[in-house]
């Protein structure tokens, strides 16, 4: 289908039919030790939840969070994205289905603009269950022609400070260098970086890391000691991908035989693979060295979609 809309990706599944998903409600905790705690959400009627998913070891980073995560940056820019113009009600909505499905990770960024409302959402979410990864756009600090490097370094400390406050959390689990396209990055990247490590060291921040949208960026990436988590693009057809996948699934071995943790995203090339996802899961599960996965739900019915395709198609053992 060339007009595909990632807001009704579900709809189109041949397997499940368009309009076969039944509303949701709370149920009473279904999940094995091995899973996230919590309440688990039953289809109204029926008693086909999907099963949670699995809880992992991100990397070395001593964080143990699920191995899908809700994303929230579909079309982000400008402090919005797809999930921010839901609605306060409709995402914090969303959030609160994520988590009663089991999911326990959450990828938020200052560029998607969305801390304020998952913080609405950690109202009922119990902090402690759950990790935040979050991202620094260091391009909001100007040109570095026009500022230097102690002010780029206390831009940094005030926006860890500014991301706690808009998240009523006194820690961040993730803290990545937000879209670093340039190879030579860590030269231009220094003054983030002592500061991310300043705030590893304080516990403000328990990882820190980059998301990489640069085949040389990438590279440097999984090559780079300060780097504990990287966020890469990663799909069969190489769809907004930073090079051919067997290419960037060579660096992704690298970095993590280096000791990274891998995090995929544009599972499904940011809906242009929608149609296609079972094999795009397939494919995700089917690499030992992703830890874990992000991506951008728009609908309750989608998580419900992408939590049975990942019990079909287990995680290859690491």
């Amino acid at each position: 289908m060339t007009d595909f809309d990632r807001r009704r990706f579900i709809g189109a599944s041949a397997a499940m039919g368009a309009g076969a998903w039944a509303a949701s409600a709370e149920g009473k905790p279904t999940a094995a030790a091995s899973r996230p705690s919590g309440p688990t959400a039953e289809p109204s009627g029926a008693a086909d939840a999907p099963p949670p998913p699995p809880v992992v070891d991100l990397g070395k980073t001593g964080i143990r969070t699920s191995r899908l995560a809700q994303g929230t940056g579909v079309h982000g820019g400008n402090r919005q994205s797809d999930q921010t113009r839901m609605g306060f009600a409709d995402l914090v909505g969303l959030f609160q289905h994520a988590y009663d499905r089991g999911v326990r990770f959450f990828d938020l960024a200052d560029l998607y603009g969305t801390h304020v409302y998952f913080r609405e959402a950690l109202r009922s979410i119990p902090r402690d269950e759950v990790a935040i990864l979050t991202k620094v756009w260091w391009p909001y600090d100007g040109p570095r022609s026009e500022t230097g490097v102690p002010h780029r370094a206390q831009d940094v400390r005030s926006t860890l400070e500014r991301f706690c406050h808009e998240l009523t959390t006194d820690h961040l689990d993730v803290v990545l260098l937000h879209c670093l396209t340039d190879a030579r990055w860590p030269d231009k990247m220094e003054p983030y970086m002592q500061a991310l490590d300043e705030a590893k060291q304080k516990g403000q921040v328990r990882a820190v890391g980059c998301s990489c949208h640069d085949l040389g960026a990438l590279k440097t990436a999984a090559v780079t000691p300060w780097v504990d988590v990287i966020l890469s693009r990663t799909n069969p057809e190489g769809v907004k991908m930073d090079g051919p996948p067997a290419e960037v699934e060579a660096v992704l071995r690298q970095a993590k035989a280096n000791g990274k943790a891998i995090i995929g995203m544009k599972i499904f090339g940011e809906g242009a693979l929608a149609d296609s996802r079972e094999r795009c899961m397939a494919y995700a599960q089917a690499h030992d060295f992703l830890d874990a996965m992000t991506i951008g739900f728009e609908k309750p019915e989608q998580i419900d979609d992408v939590l049975r395709l990942m019990a079909k198609h287990p995680a290859a053992a690491a």
